[in-house]
């Protein structure tokens, strides 16, 4: 529950991955079609992607696979599709490097630190994860709660939303949550991938977008 929270100091709050940018195009207008759009994201980009990482990354930090952690981290660093989606998770795994380096220095979060060029998130959050002794499909739920909270959070402030428009939001993504999670851990690593060019293109044209409340 605490990984979960978006108070959890990593900055996450500050991004929209790409709907602040929907938004601005006229393809989210209302609570429907946030919904519609933040589903979608769910299962084609965090199951394919980032989800499916952090699952494997848990069990390789549990076994002290160092190798792997370090494959995972450079995949995802290597497949971002746009500059401030690899910033995103180079910001955000440098940030739950330093506290869990201050909660609990180990060989392990020396390892995660000196990720190169970067620690990413879902690596990150792995670890952080690993150490809770939560089954791996528990913290993976917390991982994606906390990005459905975050989304959430985004909508509200772009389309915008009321509050209980809000809640609707986060009911339909809190439903499909099970569903993506064991989707993710069940994906095998040839099936991975980061493909997703509407959103590439939503994010590189957030880059240059005139007026932003969000970093992505």
């Amino acid at each position: 529950m605490w990984l979960a929270s978006p108070a959890l100091p990593v900055g996450g709050f500050s991004y929209s991955e790409g709907l602040e940018a929907a938004v601005e195009a006229g393809l989210v207008t209302d609570d429907t079609t946030a919904s519609a759009w933040l589903v979608d994201q769910l299962h084609l980009a965090l199951v394919r992607c980032d989800l499916a990482v952090a699952a494997k990354a848990f069990g390789a930090w549990r076994r002290g696979d160092l190798d792997t952690v370090a494959e995972l981290n450079d995949w995802v660093a290597r497949t971002r599709e746009t500059h401030e989606m690899r910033l995103q998770t180079e910001q955000m795994g440098r940030s739950l490097a330093v506290w869990l380096t201050h909660e609990d220095a180990d060989d392990h979060a020396a390892a995660l630190t000196a990720l190169a060029p970067a620690p990413t998130w879902p690596v990150a959050f792995a670890l952080a994860a690993s150490r809770t002794g939560a089954p791996v499909r528990d913290a993976m739920v917390s991982f994606t709660f906390g990005w459905a909270e975050n989304m959430v959070q985004a909508a509200l402030k772009a389309v915008p939303l009321g509050q209980v428009a809000g809640q609707r939001l986060l009911s339909a993504l809190v439903d499909a949550i099970p569903g993506a999670v064991d989707a993710a851990i069940a994906l095998p690593g040839s099936e991975r991938q980061a493909f997703t060019p509407m959103l590439a293109i939503l994010s590189a044209r957030h880059e240059v977008q005139y007026s932003r409340l969000f970093r992505s």
